[in-house]
């Protein structure tokens, strides 16, 4: 009875688990049902079923499991039922029952000679299980149930139709059992003599299916790095996922055979796989492998010119490919493997010789067939394979130009890296010749792409190979070309003095007289690099220079941006309408000069002035604008895009429109590179809001792999707000600290999220101080106060930035008065003035922290004595935290208003009833009669029932349970008042 034991957790499979859960559930209640488990061969439903007998055997169910097996035409009858009588007649707990039903026992030692009568020995299973099932509930699994033999098909279908599922005459459930029974559905031809019971079966009111689906690529990937237990590369678990197509055997096997030849299969699999093949004909055989040399799919006058047979030959032999169920037929007159390993075995199985040949004979085909741009991958992947190198160099460039026109980032980033593989090995002569083909150039393509698809880091390594083959006497623009590239991808992983470092050597490298076009983008680079390290003079002085060279030269797109960079170094920012309309310029020409990144660089910037100034809704429409541009322009994984969507969620949990935010947080999710995760972090803070503390462990996971800036924001963030949300200060303030030092420039300065980290940690600080204090202990509440002030202090410090002092936007100052008042709730108690101010400033449109403060400051109306005051604040709290769906936030309301019998003082302001009536109506929530309502405050019963009728009438309820319902909407009563 027992199950199998996986060192590996259950990896995508939630809504099936979830399911299967439900069925024992029901079981576990007396219903009895079952579940007949499809999906393919190696899809994981043995791993599933076990999974779900693992959890119903430590839930305390009986778990008996029995296996059909392949014998081909020898069957043994029973077989899997056999197995679990084999289990039962080992365990001495069960000897009483199998002695009660003898016949059953019989079936062990002599097969079905041993017993004369099938009916009566169905009968005898049924009535065995059903007893087993009174001691304790029962799950009976069954595995493979296309191997099973015809008496246990029988046998199943007599249990499901009229024995363990049958009900009563009344419909009443009678036994605690569930029955899983899982097959392969892909084994089942339109002659399988299991398919005409399950047609049967599922007909039946307690018999339902479920079919298990290839798991999604995420799922895979995770499925990958959790067998593995050394880290596998990237590139190696991409493959692996690609391969295995969803099916979490072929990914297991995969990562098995990971040490053996690039592209092998595991010859255990392969040998499994190429059965079927080796049943077919001679030229059904060489049609195959002409077809696995083609791909996972062909076209059927493209495989018929590689193959050179006549048209009936072809034909012939693809009928009987399609019949052993080793091709299907496709859309457009194609054909593919039905799985990609199956094409890869009979791949593998092909001579040297022969697949060179193959691939050479598909190159050519194709080099005559469609456009030359749409075959160039294909035609680069049969060169290399047929070994003519130099003609997959140049179709390996087509692809990369194609993919580049197309918007396809990272397809160019592979075809680019396959040319720069291939270039040693070309001969110089037989290069491609013409502008953007020297090595170094390429090598910059391919960083310039891998920026694009959301790889940073991929695209600084590719920018240092470049540098290291700059030679001494390499030209000095090219020189100067790639150190100002490399500085800008370092600006993308926050490596800030390098990238500094580097384009002041770009800008060293060349005069700015005569102009030029890369004197221009140099000067560009190193004003963002300077601006971040914090030499803003330096940055203002070479923008205002190089913005003068860009309009004298014409270069468009550098103007736009160097126009960006001044929009924000100049005046008042891009808060200002100076700053918007020159941003708004910027976008213009941008665009006019076909530059997406930089007019999506526009956009951000335009969003983020408005963000800044507090206008959350004119911020929405650049984000919409600028996330199309990018979708149109497949840079969706490009940093402004990613930037861009993160704000967008955050600007969409600011305004309480929650639920937008976490849909919005689903689009496109799907295409985010890994180093995107940081994106959907305002989702995350909804789930804390509303008390599911799987956002935190969600925020965990971004600190994981590389240091990310922005993950690393926002991981603390949430964790911080998680850890205050638990009341633990220590956590909270360990890791506001942490966050901080790690987000700290190299030139010491503090980022501007310290504020909002500061308040958050102070909320859970001043907490712990208010409570040592009630408690007697002003030693504890002092070293808190000590807490509480270092917190506070770096909260003034990043609130105002530069030698100017220029304070931060409406967001950082609001969260700065937050911070404030928290100290000095944590240093002398609740202060009304302090949180006045901190509500109003989160009046710019932050719904939630206002409904925070609000709550704070009613705490510190009530200990002022302003109880009428307090209560209309706890009010106005709970209606927004009700409406969010902030439950923690709520329960917070709720307490305080219990604790200060707010709701009395509310009545006494607002409502319609009496305080007599108050009364009556608490008692009446928690279901007292109006006898027991009489007892308890000293009235007549008949005294009662005047006042339940008389709080009806004011109410306008027909009964006692909608008044309590309707008092409820009306804050009238609080939800713990609801159930005492």
């Amino acid at each position: 009875m027992s199950t199998a034991s996986f060192s590996t957790p259950l990896i995508g499979r939630d809504s099936e688990f979830a399911r299967l859960s439900g069925v024992l559930e029901r079981a576990r209640g007396g219903e009895a049902r079952a579940v007949l488990v499809a999906g393919d061969a190696g899809v994981g439903k043995t791993r599933v079923l076990d999974e779900v007998a693992g959890r119903a055997g430590a839930d305390g169910m009986t778990v008996l499991t029995g296996h059909c097996v392949d014998l081909g035409d020898v069957g043994l009858p029973y077989l899997p039922f056999t197995e679990v009588l084999g289990v039962l007649a080992g365990d001495g707990r069960f000897s009483g029952l199998l002695d009660a039903h003898p016949l059953v026992g019989r079936l062990l030692g002599g097969g079905t000679d041993a017993v004369g009568d099938r009916l009566r020995l169905f009968e005898g299973i049924a009535g065995l299980l059903a007893d087993l099932s009174d001691i304790a509930p029962v799950l009976l699994v069954l595995e493979d149930l296309h191997w099973a033999d015809q008496s246990s098909r029988d046998l199943l279908r007599f249990l499901l139709s009229r024995g363990i599922l049958q009900r009563s005459a009344s419909g009443a459930p009678t036994h605690r059992i569930a029955v899983f029974a899982s097959y392969r559905a892909d084994d089942l031809h339109r002659r399988h003599p299991l398919r005409p019971l399950l047609a049967e079966l599922v007909r039946l009111p307690a018999v339902e299916r479920l079919e298990l689906r290839p798991m999604a690529d995420a799922e895979v990937a995770e499925l990958v790095r959790a067998v593995q237990e050394q880290p596998l590369p990237d590139t190696t678990v991409r493959r692996i996922v690609e391969r295995a197509e969803g099916n979490a055997f072929y990914a297991e096997e995969l990562v098995a055979a990971t040490d053996t030849e690039a592209g092998g299969v595991p010859s255990g699999l392969a040998d499994v796989l190429l059965i079927r093949f080796e049943q077919l004909s001679d030229t059904a055989q060489q049609v195959l492998r002409t077809a696995a040399v083609a791909g996972r799919r062909v076209e059927h006058d493209l495989l018929r010119d590689a193959v050179g047979i006549p048209e009936e030959e072809l034909e012939s032999a693809l009928r009987e490919a399609v019949g052993r169920q080793l091709l299907a037929p496709g859309d457009g007159d194609t054909y593919a493997f039905r799985h990609a390993l199956a094409r890869e075995a009979v791949y593998a199985d092909l001579l040297p010789g022969e697949r060179g040949r193959l691939h050479g004979t598909f190159a050519r085909l194709l080099t005559g067939r469609g456009r030359p741009d749409e075959t160039a991958a294909e035609r680069a992947h049969h060169y290399r394979e047929s070994h003519d190198l130099a003609e997959a160099l140049a179709a390996s460039l087509e692809a990369a130009a194609h993919a580049h026109g197309v918007g396809a980032p990272a397809e160019e980033l592979r075809h680019l890296e396959a040319a720069l593989d291939l270039w040693p090995a070309v001969e110089p002569a037989a290069r491609p010749s013409g502008e953007g083909t020297h090595r170094v150039t390429l090598t910059l393509r391919a960083s310039a792409a891998a920026a694009h698809a959301g790889e940073s880091h991929r695209a600084v390594s590719l920018t240092r190979s470049a540098l290291a083959g700059v030679g001494q006497d390499a030209d000095a623009e090219l020189a100067a070309r790639v150190r100002y590239t490399l500085a800008g991808n370092l600006l993308g992983v926050d490596s800030l003095t390098a990238a500094f470092a580097y384009s002041s050597e770009a800008l060293a490298l060349i005069p700015a007289e005569p102009p030029s076009r890369t004197w221009v983008w140099a000067a560009a680079t190193h004003v963002l690099a300077a601006r971040q390290v914090g030499e803003n003079e330096t940055a203002l002085r070479v923008a205002r220079e190089a913005l003068r060279t860009a309009e004298r030269l014409q270069v468009t797109d550098a103007r736009a941006d160097l126009l960006i960079s001044l929009a924000g170094l100049e005046g008042g920012g891009r808060r200002t309408p100076e700053g918007r309309e020159r941003l708004r310029e910027a976008r213009e020409l941008a665009r006019s000069s076909g530059n997406a990144p930089v007019e999506m660089r526009a956009l951000f910037n335009l969003a983020v002035g408005c963000f800044e100034s507090g206008d959350l809704q004119g911020c929405l429409p650049w984000l919409a604008e600028g996330l199309d541009r990018a979708r149109r322009a497949g840079l969706l994984s490009s940093p402004y895009p990613l930037e861009m969507r993160y704000l967008q969620l955050l600007v969409l949990y600011t305004l309480g429109r929650w639920d937008e935010c976490l849909t919005a947080a689903e689009t496109d999710a799907d295409v985010l590179p890994a180093a995107g995760g940081y994106t959907v972090g305002p989702a995350l803070y909804v789930m804390l809001a509303r008390g599911d503390f799987e956002g935190a462990e969600r925020a965990r996971a971004l600190l994981r792999g590389p240091f990310d800036w922005l993950g690393m924001l926002v991981a603390g963030i949430a964790l911080t707000d998680a850890a205050a949300l638990r009341g633990d200060a220590e956590a909270a303030v360990e890791r506001m600290r942490s966050t901080v030092a790690a987000l700290t420039d190299d030139a010491g300065r503090l980022p501007d999220a310290t504020v909002r980290l500061a308040a958050l940690a102070l909320s859970a600080v001043s907490d712990r101080a208010v409570e040592l204090r009630l408690a007697g202990d002003e030693a504890g509440a002092g070293r808190w106060v000590d807490t509480a002030t270092e917190l506070v202090e770096a909260a003034r410090t990043a609130a105002v930035r530069g030698e100017d002092a220029t304070p931060q936007g409406p967001e950082g100052m609001a969260w700065l008065a937050r911070a404030e008042a928290e100290w000095t709730r944590a240093v002398t108690g609740p202060d009304v003035d302090a949180w006045a101010k901190a509500m109003a400033a989160f009046d710019y449109g932050d719904e939630y922290e206002r409904a925070r403060c609000r709550l704070r400051h009613a705490e510190a109306l009530l200990v002022a004595q302003d109880r009428a005051a307090a209560a209309s604040e706890a009010r106005a709290a709970r209606e927004t935290a009700a409406r969010l769906g902030a439950t923690p936030l709520l329960e917070r309301v709720d307490a305080l208003v219990r604790r200060g019998r707010l709701a009395e003082t509310a009545a006494d302001r607002s409502s319609p009833l009496t305080t007599r009536e108050q009364e009556v109506l608490r008692l009446l929530a928690v279901g007292r009669s109006n006898r027991q309502i009489g007892e308890e405050l000293y009235i007549t019963g008949k005294t009662a029932s005047v006042h339940v009728s008389n709080i009806l009438a004011k109410l306008g309820a027909a009964s006692r349970t909608e008044a309590v319902a309707i008092a409820y909407r009306q804050g009238l009563i609080t939800r713990e008042e609801t159930v005492g």
